[in-house]
């Protein structure tokens, strides 16, 4: 479920070591991507964008205006480009996972 691997027209990897990963991010209105896994991450927004979230029959739609960084909890899903401007993105993927990961509700979508 790596996004590298199951949506590599998208995803490409800027910078690993053993602590996190960079992937950046950009597609085109209409585009979507397959499912895929992401751990607790940071994403930085370089354009604004709208996009639709789906995992496990639940959907959200986000928006997000270019120069955010928003926390994103580990999560599997997929996404589709809803709006009329290409996604671009950069997220720092964490590699150490929390103590409390089996207990905590996963969130679709990134959060403030």
């Amino acid at each position: 479920m790596d996004p590298v691997r199951s949506n590599p027209q998208h995803y490409r990897v800027v910078l690993e070591n053993d602590r996190v990963r960079v992937l950046e991010y950009v597609d085109h209105p209409g585009d979507e991507t397959t499912p895929h896994r992401h751990p607790d991450s940071v994403m930085i927004t370089l354009s604004a964008f709208r996009r639709q979230l789906r995992a496990g029959g639940e959907e959200v739609q986000v928006e997000i205006p270019a120069g955010s960084a928003r926390w994103l909890d580990a999560q599997e899903h997929s996404g589709h480009n809803i709006g009329d401007t290409e996604t671009h993105v950069m997220f720092v993927e964490l590699k150490e996972t929390r103590a409390d990961d089996a207990q905590r509700p996963t969130r679709l979508g990134p959060s403030d």
